[in-house]
């Protein structure tokens, strides 16, 4: 039976009926419908030799099974009519030939299958899976019906004194269809001959089996998901043991001159199996830094059932081999003695021991350690960090009823030692590229020098959500900007680069343009820095990532001012970018700020920096960014302390949209120091929404007179500067008759004078600089949750301060000097 946890009946019922029509004519459908997954549990498949005794046994025997089947579920239907009617058609339609059920169930799983491959096109490999473990199910088992078919024809021949064991060998070899009915004795060799081929068919699909559990091992050192319980490969091996043993016993009573020739094939199974059950469990590092300690495991499948103790201690070491060493290996399965030494692994043996919870038997290394390593021969254009190596496993056993040796050899996958850690990202690259394009019996250990960016983007991917530990993978836009990046090429289209294919000097040799680092380097950072500081972001799908600069702007072109994403720096490796829109100059652009790298997310958390940005309202497409990012904030109550407590803070250091001139501070004439009164971070009307916290004080443009220039674009050659421009409020006060320090200037604004001349406002003291309006309008327009909807262009009934003032009279000094009886008498409304 299958040990596939998913049912294809699970897919298969989603499927409508009709489209199914006239497949169950012989096999009703709704009898398919009450068997449901039990159908998939046996080789209906592969039951169609009708000349084989065994297959006729068991299709037998699968009727029965099903009619079993259908009374258990009448017990529990109400009424159960219906069911015991099915019963009975079926019983009297193929009790007497029970192949056609089986030629009918066939011909419905068959549809089944290629309907939910069309559909379904990832399950196409556990489809495989499913039927690779069926067909070796049915293997073994017409392999024991055969066994045991074979023992009752030798129990039969030795009952009968008549027949002689003795065979001609030109018989053995050719056996002849009128001698196997006539003589006993060819039906026996015949069946001895088919017996240790299906024997030996059944050992190669298990030697498959094993070659693709260790190609996923290797896909799993990128990421891809494995099931690493050898427990039914070892079940699997266990099982042709014990039919090697049975036919060996059978072979001995059969003394003829055949035995030699089948004792010899019988054999050599057994050595594959033993040879082949002996294999690395878990991999050492695939980047081995010398001098650092490191584990491995491996372990000998067929231990728990040959070595039953007592039994010899057996050791196994481990050497460390370079690749040409690996071919040697590969070419002389004997063994080989190597004449050079390549390096020198510390602590490099172990026991092999059965452990009876596990039934597992494994030498376990705990503590090896590559104290030196040799250096290879390398092509001039070949790094250290693309050189190859191994670490060779081995052990010599004494097995089977002659306690013949074996030697058990199993080779690491391909490991590149490093001595320095700056080595680290580019010996990440060599495995890589080996794991994800490696073939099957390849020679050790070549590999493709280019593969189709397909591939490239399924590799990519499982590295990505393995080291971030993430279930949600890159998507197809992340996959066009890695190809316009890996390719240099920003004019194809995505069906385009589908076509194409990488090399390996792309991904990891040459510099991407104009960058320092090659692509690898770049995608290794990234990936890195997304585990360490922005998994969750990641997994929420908060982080757009993978995206261009041009894509950026495309899609936040007619964004909303505030409208932000996150996307990974292009230029830097490890950092992401803030890409928000903003308003400027009349009109809204898209900003880049500056990447956040591992040096200030260790400080404080994004979503704490996004928080701070009073820029940013709007998460892309059109979530609110404290909903977005509220669950990631932070939270922690403040710890009971005799310190006052300080936080950070993140603010922008944004450039005003009117041109910075200089400005130089008002000295008081009676000596006192004005440098201490703030002025307003932006100007009347800049391009951003909000202001600047925990910022130095950036300067306003001001006057000749050492006044602010309310409307620093207008130029006037005024020895009292240009002239103010003021907009009116934008909201309505209580009071819209009166706005204090808006839509008039104080005098001291104006003009300077020779001597101090005291506090004139009714508000109190205040700086001699006018607050301009969007400074004190801030908080209102930044709490307001629609401000980019907000119209930002010039009122057309400003207020403006004629461009040249004359002379004040005498009068009019005395006016000013004297102590006004009305506190209002600044603040009118100009008429």
């Amino acid at each position: 039976m299958t040990n596939s946890k998913m049912s294809l009946w699970s897919f298969v019922s989603k499927i409508p009926p009709e489209e199914f029509v006239g497949l169950f004519e012989e096999f009703p459908y709704k009898l398919r419908c009450l068997l449901g997954d039990w159908l998939e549990n046996y080789p209906w498949e592969f039951i169609n030799d009708s000349s084989d005794s065994f297959c006729v046994v068991l299709a037998a025997k699968l009727l029965s099974a099903m009619v079993e089947k259908l009374q258990d579920l009448a017990k529990k239907i109400c009424p159960p009519g219906s069911i015991l009617q099915l019963i009975g058609s079926i019983e009297s339609r193929y009790r007497r030939e029970p192949l056609q059920l089986v030629e009918a169930v066939r011909r419905i799983l068959q549809a089944e299958q290629a309907a939910i491959q069309q559909r379904f096109q990832h399950l196409h490999l556990f489809i495989n899976r499913q039927q690779e473990e069926l067909l070796f199910e049915f293997s073994l088992q017409r392999l024991q019906y055969h066994v045991q078919e074979l023992r009752e024809s030798l129990m039969h021949m030795n009952s009968n004194p008549n027949v002689s064991p003795q065979l001609n060998s030109l018989d053995v070899q050719y056996p002849m269809q009128e001698n196997l009915q006539a003589n006993p004795l060819h039906s026996l060799q015949t069946l001895f001959l088919n017996v240790v081929g299906e024997l030996e068919k059944a050992t190669k699909m298990v030697q498959r089996r094993l070659v693709i559990w260790k190609r996923q091992q290797q896909l799993a050192g990128n990421g891809a998901p494995f099931d690493e319980d050898l427990g039914p490969l070892q079940k699997r091996f266990e099982n042709l043991v014990n039919i090697y043993f049975q036919l060996r016993l059978e072979l001995m009573a059969f003394a003829t001159e055949f035995q030699p020739c089948l004792q010899e094939r019988l054999d050599n199974v057994f050595s594959a199996l033993i040879k082949n059950s002996f294999l690395v469990d878990k991999q050492p590092p695939q980047v081995l830094k010398t001098q650092t300690k490191f584990q491995a495991t491996v372990r000998f499948l067929l231990g728990p059932h040959l070595l039953k103790p007592p039994h010899t201690s057996f050791m196994v070491t481990a050497d460390i081999v370079t690749e040409k060493q690996a071919r040697e290996l590969a070419t002389n399965h004997s063994g080989t003695v190597f004449s050079e030494n390549t390096g020198e692994i510390v602590n490099n043996t172990a026991p092999l021991e059965t452990n009876a919870t596990s039934n597992a038997c494994c030498a376990v290394f705990k503590n090896m350690l590559l104290k030196k390593i040799k250096r290879c021969d390398r092509k001039s254009t070949e790094s250290v960090t693309e050189e190859k190596c191994a670490v060779l496993f081995r052990a010599s056993v004494s097995l089977g009823p002659n306690k013949a040796s074996f030697l058990m050899q199993a080779l690491s996958l391909p490991i590149v030692v490093i001595v320095h850690g700056n080595q680290d990202s580019n010996a990440k690259a060599t495995i890589l590229w080996d794991n994800g394009f490696a073939t099957t019996n390849r020679i050790p250990f070549m590999v493709a020098e280019r593969v189709s960016w397909g591939d490239m983007c399924e590799t990519l991917n499982q590295k990505f959500m393995a080291e971030v530990q993430t279930t949600e993978g890159l998507q197809k836009e992340h996959y066009f900007f890695l190809a316009q990046k890996i390719f240099s090429d920003s004019s194809a289209s995505p069906e385009e680069f589908q076509n194409r294919q990488v090399s390996w000097s792309q991904f990891n040799k040459e510099n991407l343009p104009g960058r320092a680092f090659t692509f690898w380097q770049w995608f290794e950072g990234v990936t890195e820095f997304t585990k360490k500081y922005l998994k969750e972001y990641w997994s929420d799908r908060l982080i757009l990532g993978f995206v261009s600069k041009d894509y950026v702007n495309s899609h936040l072109c007619q964004a909303p001012v505030g409208t932000f994403l996150l996307r990974f720096s292009d230029s830097e490796i490890g950092g992401i970018s803030i890409a928000y829109v903003t308003f400027c100059h009349g009109s809204t652009q898209v900003e880049n700020i500056q990447p956040l790298t591992a040096k200030q997310l260790s400080v404080q958390s994004l979503a704490d920096c996004i928080r701070d940005l009073s820029e940013l309202s709007i998460l892309f497409p059109n979530r609110l960014k404290d909903e977005a990012f509220r669950n990631h904030y932070n939270a922690e109550a403040p710890k009971k302390s005799s310190y006052v407590r300080a936080k950070l803070t993140i603010t922008l250091d944004t450039p005003s949209s009117f041109p910075a001139l200089p400005v130089q501070a008002p000295v008081d004439p009676l000596g006192n120091s004005n440098g201490s009164y703030g002025i307003c971070s932006e100007p009347v009307f800049g391009s951003r929404t909000g202001v600047q916290l925990s910022t130095p004080l950036s300067q306003a443009p001001v006057n000749s007179m050492g006044s602010p220039n309310m409307n620093p674009e207008l130029h006037s050659d005024s020895p009292y500067g240009p002239p103010p421009v003021i907009p009116p409020p934008m909201y309505p006060s209580p009071s819209s008759n009166t706005s204090y320090r808006n839509q008039q200037l104080h005098p001291e604004a104006i003009m300077s004078y020779p001597y101090h001349m005291g506090n004139a406002s009714p508000l109190g003291d205040i700086c001699p600089y006018p607050l301009p309006q969007d400074v004190e309008m801030s908080e209102i327009y930044m709490s307001n949750g629609n401000v980019m909807n907000l119209p930002l262009s010039l009122p057309s009934n400003l207020i403006r301060v004629p461009e040249t003032l004359p002379e004040p009279s005498t009068e009019e000094w005395e006016e000013l000097l004297r102590n006004e009886q009305d506190p209002n008498r600044y603040c009118k409304d100009s008429e």
